[in-house]
């Protein structure tokens, strides 16, 4: 079964627009940069590439045929499907194993996006259609967090006995790695000029 990945579209949309910019940026450093101008121009853009990976592009929530897989911005969080007691959406998905709390940095209920689904479910009530009012019986005032919240119920009620691993929350070795080769372009700036 392949994984289902849920994130932030625009986030990661927007980081790979960020990452050919920057490719093209490189490429014109090299080619037509001159030392050390060019060298605190790189550190600038490889600090601002490594933000934009570890908050825009890295963040995701993975669901597995084992269990879920969280992917926040430093850290990385597994959940078999038999240790997920309950998933709750506040701003953010939260998911609760045990005496381990993980909330997940992405997809996320913001303020605006509640009310302009609570505005679309008033509406769709209030209409003549019948589908409407259906739809809006079935959907209510749901985010796209919430969705992805019902769905991951779902899938640890279903998947419980094909579930593997133990709950467990470490580092992120790529995250960590960018942020160091960021701040290495920052050092090396700063000795050259």
């Amino acid at each position: 079964m392949k994984p289902q990945v849920y994130r932030s579209k625009a986030a990661w949309i927007f980081g790979w627009v960020w990452m050919v910019f920057a490719a093209w940026n490189v490429w014109d450093l090299t080619a037509h940069g001159h030392l050390p101008s060019a060298l605190i121009a790189g550190a600038v853009l490889g600090v601002i590439t490594a933000l934009v990976y570890v908050i825009g592009m890295r963040p995701a929530v993975v669901a597995e045929e084992g269990g879920v897989r969280v992917r926040n911005v430093l850290r990385d969080a597994y959940v078999p499907w038999k240790g997920v007691d309950d998933v709750s959406v506040t701003n953010a998905i939260v998911i609760e194993s045990g005496d381990t709390t993980i909330r997940c940095w992405t997809p996320q209920a913001t303020a605006r996006e509640r009310v302009r689904a609570a505005s679309r479910a008033a509406k769709a009530a209030k209409s003549k259609d019948r589908a409407e009012r259906a739809m809006a019986e079935v959907l209510g005032a749901r985010t796209h967090a919430d969705w992805v919240a019902d769905q991951l119920i779902e899938m640890s009620r279903s998947r419980r006995e094909s579930s593997s691993g133990e709950t467990r929350v470490t580092w992120s070795p790529s995250a960590l790695a960018a942020l160091a080769a960021a701040l290495a372009l920052v050092v090396a700036a700063v000795v050259v000029s």
